[in-house]
């Protein structure tokens, strides 16, 4: 929970797993440490960058880390928020989190959200430290300006979610949605 993050039996686990990187390392091992799950927003960087100096660099993996504990079923969620904070700060992989953690076996949906949200931050922590991670972005960006559903659909993250949306509300005008409609501001602007 977010109440013993950073606390002395995490760090000293910390101090444990750096020595066995180091001798893991030593012996021609390959090594990746696993960290915390949970943990308040403000923590994230500092143990991201206390994990690689004590354990030489080695590959950093977390579950989240989820960032507030009263989101039980929306986990997936408090997950994505530390994992794009973590993949800004060098975390080397994200393992993803499901709706139901904490609460119940996942189901196969429950699953697909989970490896989605993780997607999600895994790109926006991507974002942070390589420009050409936004030329997914541009592209897409590029057809919203076009108005250009079906291009916009193919390059989401979820293509078959995005699709059912706008399929399951179709909008009078097939140039916009249905969230604007005629207001539509890029509809406006190109006219």
């Amino acid at each position: 929970c977010l109440a013993d993050a950073t606390d002395r039996g995490q760090v000293s686990e910390l101090v444990t797993l750096g020595e066995l990187a180091r001798e893991a390392f030593d012996a021609g091992v390959q090594v990746m440490i696993e960290g915390p799950g949970h943990m308040p927003i403000n923590q994230i960087e500092a143990n991201i960058l206390l994990q690689k100096r004590i354990c030489n660099g080695a590959p950093f993996y977390v579950l989240g880390p989820l960032v507030t504990d009263i989101a039980p079923g929306y986990d997936h969620i408090t997950s994505a928020i530390g994992g794009a904070i973590a993949a800004q700060s060098g975390a080397d992989f994200l393992c993803y989190v499901t709706p139901s953690e904490h609460l119940r076996l996942p189901t196969v949906e429950d699953v697909h959200e989970g490896v989605i949200a993780s997607r999600i931050a895994a790109h926006a922590g991507d974002i942070a430290k390589n420009a050409r991670a936004m030329d997914e972005d541009v592209r897409l960006a590029r057809a919203r300006k076009k108005l250009d559903w079906d291009e916009q659909i193919r390059l989401s993250v979820d293509p078959k979610k995005a699709r059912s949306f706008r399929d399951v509300s179709p909008p009078e005008d097939s140039d916009v949605c249905t969230m604007c409609g005629s207001l539509c501001a890029i509809k406006i602007t190109c006219e």
